[in-house]
């Protein structure tokens, strides 16, 4: 019998051989399947596993807040379920005694489930806010500048990212694509709650064969690949330069006297102050095609023909600009944004078919779907969180290293807490954090680090307690994502290894120990709790005229095909196309209901580092700028091809990739023979943060001066050393810890700039995939 998984890389078949082998496939119905999935089934039987409860020795012997410099290299003991939560239970009381509820950082950043009731942001924060509360991240590694940004100047992100005007409408509409990082079907492989049919490729054909041509401004030729070469054009400018691309693109439209006056009057505000600034009204520097073009290198006059072609895109169609989510992962990362949108509103195609603007085709499965809304889809409920601190995500560095200490964020001035206790369910900030040396410093400042880990990835190595959760396979669920065709019935095909538990009933343990264990589950299991969401969702589904079938039904089934009902959902929508319609009838969010080319709200933040209209602002490390003499190379730290972010980094799919063991980085041919370097060489790269271990992979299908190494390479030391060198190549052994600017303090991975040598002493031993070690409780 055929049964179907859900993951956030695709839905997959399961069924046994005549032998009784477990066997797994990809969905019939996905036209294009990932294969990352398919190494999942060996990957969780593998002995990676987190197989018990585990708790570093020094402190089950001596008590919370010993020895906290061991974290990594102290061995553990291992101990029962009763224990495990009995001291989880006693550690937290301890800290919220003692320091307050804002004492316990509870981190669940990570695409930890595709499944709807076993996510564990959910789980967890069900959990915390019933103790009493707990400091929680706020915004997302993947678009932070941008979640903050929008909001001020046309819409929210995620009201824009599943919005995005769909594949067919942009075949039959738009003549040009002018992407700005691409649109790589590496990143569209994943969709947050899973990608059960993957279009990416379907819907560039789609367009390439309705006669569009695509420019991709990218320092790397593969962010964008269509299936007919002669429609692409790849302009590899400087990385972090696409702000000042835009603003000039912006200006030579003006210039032609091709802008949407209208469009621009009626809605937006700030046009006036936008021209200005380009013109060089306000500082006297033109941002003009010259100006661009020594910035970003280059070539200026092709900018003022494609400054004329999307204002006139061939056969009358329209022109469609796109950015990647990598864009504002850099510093001033709010610009290249605010500047496509800019860009957009002078063209004045925002709201029409197949024109206007997006903000991740690519980035991720969703954008471009043609299928209609469902939302909100299953979710456990939990109650508010009755603790009002909250620290961006890409700061949890500074907030260990500075309790107390002041920071600025969206207009208002905050203060760190003070934390003593970090409970991580779902993700790996070994992974997702920049500069791991300083993670790593600061990561020694709480008292106790409490994770629910699947494996023994750096995470659980750096731990205090490591309780063991299962995977996907190993559990029952409701795969559901938005703007997907279908609904999964997830059933639970493997056995838990050892005795890991899922993170509900990990919880429910605890909350028992803590005397809530049946409020905390309401005398419901896992699968009765699923019943409960699945009858809610679809009572909810009844009142909008969707009719689902009953959850017994579902179960039996497998799925369920969402139906197309006309005028739900959006379905094959054209983005903003209502308020480009009726702008007064439906306003945007924004202050003044409009797209806020200027914004007076940013403006009274006074910010230098985040100015009111979109501007290019030279960022502390790129190609253009001093440091390059001494670190000539520019890195970019993508998505990988073959896993996502970190996880399944043990799986065959993902090692078959490596390169001598690790990580591959891509480098051009002649930045390659100017350091001696040949194609399979273990190179080290390194900057005054950190160093670590690659292998070289020579393609001219990069610009000369950037190298490329994926992140999600298990972080794996040397040694404890403060700049101890990855042997396995972890980007963010390089990246650099800082906030995109006072308004977003989003992440700035993408600005950093690196040597690159061939290693010619002894390859060390690599060990990320080690167990760590473990003692007898006699030896603790």
């Amino acid at each position: 019998m055929t049964e179907l998984t859900a993951s956030h890389w695709g839905a997959y078949e399961w069924s046994l051989d005549a032998a009784g082998a477990h066997l797994l496939r990809p969905y019939g119905a996905d036209p294009d399947p990932s294969p990352i999935g398919l190494s999942m089934l060996d990957a969780y039987r593998s002995g990676t596993r987190v197989m018990r409860p585990a708790v570093r020795r020094s402190w089950l012997t001596h008590g919370p807040g010993t020895r906290t410099d061991l974290r990594g290299q102290d061995p553990f003991v291992e101990v029962s379920w009763e224990e495990a939560h009995t001291l989880v239970a006693q550690e937290l009381q301890r800290v919220i005694a003692r320091h307050g509820n804002e004492a316990v950082y509870a981190g669940s950043y990570g695409w930890a489930s595709a499944g709807r009731f076993h996510h564990a942001q959910s789980q967890l924060r069900r959990f915390m806010h019933a103790i009493g509360g707990c400091t929680v991240h706020s915004q997302t590694y993947s678009y932070a500048a941008a979640e903050v940004l929008l909001p001020h100047v046309v819409a929210p992100m995620t009201e824009l990212e599943v919005f995005h005007t769909s594949w067919d409408v942009l075949a039959r509409h738009t003549s040009l694509v002018v992407t700005f990082g691409g649109m790589p079907w590496k990143n569209a492989q994943v969709g947050a709650g899973g990608a059960f049919e993957h279009r990416l490729r379907s819907g560039l054909n789609m367009v390439v064969e309705a006669g569009c041509r695509f420019v991709n401004f990218s320092p790397v030729r593969a962010d964008l690949e269509v299936s007919a070469d002669d429609v692409l054009e790849w302009i590899p400018l400087r990385p972090g330069t696409d702000a000042a691309v835009m603003l000039a693109l912006a200006f030579e439209v003006i210039r032609l006297d091709r802008h949407d006056r209208d469009f621009l009057s009626r809605h937006c505000v700030g046009f006036d102050s936008l021209h200005a600034y380009l013109s060089g009204r306000t500082d006297g520097v033109v941002r003009d095609a010259d100006w661009a073009s020594a910035i970003a290198d280059v070539p200026a006059q092709r900018l003022r023909t494609l400054a004329l072609q999307m204002c006139q895109p061939a056969d009358g169609g329209r022109c469609m600009v796109n950015a990647a989510w990598a864009l504002q992962r850099a510093e001033h990362g709010e610009q290249p944004y605010w500047a496509l949108v800019s860009l957009a509103a002078v063209l004045g195609q925002i709201g029409l078919p197949g024109g206007g603007f997006g903000v991740g085709y690519g980035c991720e499965n969703g954008p471009g779907s043609p299928h209609g809304l469902l939302q909100p889809g299953p979710r456990l409920p939990f109650a508010p969180n009755p603790i009002a601190s909250v620290v961006p995500v890409a700061r949890i560095s500074d907030m260990l290293l500075n309790p107390g200490g002041a920071y600025q964020f969206n207009g208002l001035t905050r203060r760190y807490p003070d934390i003593d206790l970090v409970y991580w369910a779902g993700g790996n900030p070994f992974h997702h954090h920049q500069d791991i040396n300083r993670l790593r410093h600061a990561w020694r400042k709480p008292s106790t680090v409490i994770v629910h880990e699947q494996v023994w990835n750096a995470l659980a190595k750096h731990a205090d307690i490591v309780l063991p959760a299962t995977s996907t396979l190993e559990r029952d669920d409701i795969g559901f994502a938005y703007r997907e065709p279908v609904v999964i019935a997830m059933k639970a095909k493997l056995p838990p290894p050892g005795i890991a538990q899922d993170d509900h009933a990990i919880f429910a343990g605890i909350a028992a120990v803590m005397g809530f264990g049946d409020a905390f589950t309401e005398s419901r299991s896992p699968l009765k709790w699923q019943e409960y969401l699945w009858e809610a969702w679809r009572e909810r589904l009844s009142a909008d005229g969707v009719a689902a079938p009953d959850f017994a039904t579902f179960r039996k089934d497998g799925l369920w095909r969402i139906p197309v009902i006309s005028g739900h959902g959006a379905v094959s929508p054209v983005m903003l196309s209502d308020f480009r319609r009726d702008p007064e009838g439906h306003p945007l969010k924004t202050p003044s209901g409009r797209i806020e080319l200027f914004s007076h709200t940013i403006a009274a933040f006074a910010y230098e580092d985040c100015p009111p209209h979109a501007s290019w602002i030279e960022p502390t490390e790129w190609l253009g700028g001093a440091l390059a003499q001494q670190f000539p190379l520019h890195l970019i730290s993508d998505q990988p091809a073959n896993r996502l972010h970190s996880q399944l980094d043990f799986s065959a799919h993902s090692l078959a990739a490596k390169v001598a063991g690790r990580e591959p980085v891509w480098v051009h041919p002649e930045d390659a023979r100017l350091r001696g370097i040949a194609n399979g060489d273990v190179v080290r790269l390194f900057n005054a943060r950190g160093a670590c271990l690659a292998g070289a992979v020579m393609t001219e299908a990069i610009r000369p001066g950037v190298v490329k190494l994926s992140t999600g390479a298990w972080f794996d030391p040397q040694d404890d050393a403060p700049q101890t060198l990855c042997k396995h190549g972890n980007a963010n052994m390089l990246t650099r810890d800082a906030g995109t600017s006072r308004l977003a303090q989003g992440p700035v991975a993408q600005s950093c700039l690196v040597q690159m040598e061939r290693f010619t002493g002894p390859l060390p031993e690599l060990s990320a995939f080690d167990l760590p070690r473990f003692v007898g409780r006699t030896d603790a």
